[in-house]
This record gives structure tokens, sequence and C-alpha cells, in this order.
């Protein structure tokens, strides 16, 4: 009987574990396929790269910038803004000569989990607290919240934010569903429940101009004014809605089949939009993507502690008005790369969890021809 001993110890777990499985409620739901009668895009590629951004970077703010989401910059005086997990919207005086000694202010506290940054247009912050909601940032630190539900519904994972030219605000909240702490679930579940929605000053109506989207991500307006991309992370893909104009309400496709998940999207002026990557469509993404049954085995293990790292190549990808690919910055090394903007000669990296803020200066490390 001694020699079955190894058996038994192999399968009475196997079989625990199957119970279990088979137990457990969650129950993830297919991702929409391609139509049948729609040809699958190639995947996006940029015609140039540069595949290892992290060397000949510098860091910033090194230990004082917990989860730098997003970065909002401000031309007039230089400041750069970003929320980090602590709570704090700092602002970054960039000390242009030795990176390392950038001077760092604890500037207001939102009490939440402040993500998306933009500038107002009369010097105001504006905050997508993951959270709270959105929040209004004076110049002198008064916090004022904006808008915490539409359509009775309450925002639970306030993501991102752009402000208009007429001073309409757009923004995501990437579920009504989950929160911040447990936006996993989102991307396994595979249902739709992000939305696009827009604020405005003037009369203080919150309204829903997009629903049913797979996690709602970065926002920005276009700088015609006429249209809002939007980026679903999950999906791989930008949308844009147009807000002016003949197109006026019709929503399409900006750029799809991306070769990362994109979080913040921003416009550098100077006719690109640069996309962050949070990671490589890498195959632990694909697979669970692809198949439910994987995304429940995954959920089960995340439910007992255990979540296996399926990110990596985190980055910045460029693309022009059009939505075609310009650039692609990332490094194998490098992950949960949540924003990418462009400063002068300088593109610089927001992270979810690393504890600075990364900056790459263009002209010292181009990108080359893709395939050389």
């Amino acid at each position: 009987m001694n020699h079955l001993w190894p058996f038994a110890a192999f399968l009475v777990p196997v079989i625990l574990g199957l119970i279990v499985f088979q137990l457990d409620s969650f129950d993830p739901a297919p991702y929409p396929a391609e139509q049948p009668s729609q040809k699958k895009p190639p995947a996006a590629a940029a015609p140039s790269l540069n595949a290892r951004m992290l060397h000949g970077s510098e860091r910033i703010g090194v230990g004082r910038l917990w989860g730098p989401e997003d970065i909002a910059y401000d031309p007039k005086t230089g400041i750069i803004y970003t929320g980090c997990a602590d709570g704090w919207v700092k602002r970054v005086t960039v000390n242009e000569s030795s990176a390392a000694d950038s001077v760092v202010e604890d500037w207001v506290n939102t009490g939440g989990r402040p993500l998306g940054l933009a500038l107002g247009l009369h010097g105001e912050v504006l905050v997508a607290d993951a959270d709270i909601g959105l929040l209004n940032v004076t110049a002198d630190g008064r916090v004022e919240l904006l808008a915490d539900e539409a359509e009775g519904v309450k925002f639970k994972l306030t993501d991102a934010v752009a402000v208009a030219e007429d001073g309409v605000l757009y923004f995501t909240d990437a579920s009504w569903k989950y929160s911040l702490n447990d936006f996993i679930w989102d991307f396994l579940e595979g249902r739709p429940y992000g939305r696009l929605l827009s604020y405005d000053p003037n009369t203080k109506q919150t309204k829903v101009l997009v629903k049913d989207l797979f996690f709602a991500n970065g926002v920005f307006v276009s700088p015609d004014g006429n249209f809002v991309v939007f980026c679903e992370t999950p999906m791989r893909r930008c949308k844009r809605l147009f807000i002016k104009g003949e197109m006026k309400g019709d929503i399409d496709v900006f750029i799809e089949n991306l070769p990362g998940m994109p979080d913040n999207i921003r416009y550098d002026g100077e006719g690109l939009f640069w996309i962050a990557f949070v990671s490589d469509y890498t195959l632990g993404w694909k697979l669970a993507q692809k198949h439910p049954l994987v995304r429940k085995v995954l959920g089960v293990m995340v439910k007992y502690g255990v979540r296996p790292e399926m990110e990596k190549n985190g980055g910045a990808f460029a693309v022009d008005l059009e939505g075609n690919p310009v650039a692609h910055y990332h490094d194998r090394h490098s992950m949960l790369v949540s924003t990418g903007i462009k400063i002068r000669d300088h593109l610089y990296f927001g992270f979810v969890t690393s504890n600075f803020i990364l900056r790459l200066n263009l002209t010292q490390n181009p990108v080359v021809q893709a395939g050389k």
C-alpha cells in the first residue's frame, strides 16, 4: 500500500482543486469575436521603434512618486502634475541638467486615488479620482467634487479626463461594477461595464455619451475639437466620438488591433497622439481573452492570492491624427506603463506601480526603422 501514497498525495489536491473550481460562482463571458464577414486586420505596427527605452533614460522623484499614473504639464510654469497612490497630486519641477535632483512637492491630497489629470482653462487641475469621482482642484488647492454618478449609477473607477476648448470635460468610468482594487476582475469577467461621459461646468450636468465599453480608459480631445478619442484596454483599441460637425454623435474605430494594451492617451501638440501600453499583448493575455475557461482558472487563483505575472514590454505608441502608427517606444523589462507624454525633446512615462517618473531624451535615443 505504501507505493500508493505518492499517487494519493498528487490526486487528492487535484480532486479538491476541481471541486473548488466547479463550485466557484465566477462566470466569465466570451469577449466579442470578429464578425464572420470581416477580415481580421493585421496587427498595428509602427514603421519605426526603439525597443530599449530604459537604456539612457532618467528617473525623476525616486521614492517620492508612488504610482504616478498620469502626467499633466503646464507649459506656462514648467510644472508637471501627477497623481500618486498615496492620494497626493504632486507637483514636479524638473531639473533639466540633473533629473534626479528635480523638486517634488506634495500639493493636494484628494483623499482617494487620483488617476487621470488634465489642466483646465482657468488654471485649475481636473482629476479623475478612482475612488471619489471627477474633481476640480483650484489653483490655490481647493478640491471640489464635480460628479460621482450618472443616470443613477455611481462611478466605481473614474479613470481619465480631458478638457475641450469650450470647457466641457470628457472622462471615463472604467467600470461601474469593479473598483480600482478589484480591476483585474473586470478584465477576467469580460463584460462591458465602462462608460464615456461628459460634464458641462456651465450647466453642471453629467451625461453618459457611450455605454458598454470594455474597461474604458484613456481619453483625449482632438486638437481641432471635432472628436474625442477613448481607449478600451482589453480590446486593444481606441475609438472616437465625433462631438462637432456633420458626423456629430457618430462613433468609429480610431485604431484597433494594437500590439499592446492601451491606457492613457496624450496629444503632443505636434501632430501625434501617444498611447501608453501597460503591457504587450502577451501569450497569457491572448489565451485569457480567447478562452473564458482560462479566465475562470485565473479568477480562482486570484481569489486564493495567486496571480501569475502576465504583463511585460510596456511603452508608448505614437499615431498621427488619422490613427496611423508612427513610432513605438518599449522595453521588455518595462511594464504597467500608464502614460506617455512628449514634453519638448523628452518623452515622459508614468507608471501604475513604480515609484518614479521616467524620461527619455528623444534626440539622443531616436527610433529606428522596424526590421533593422
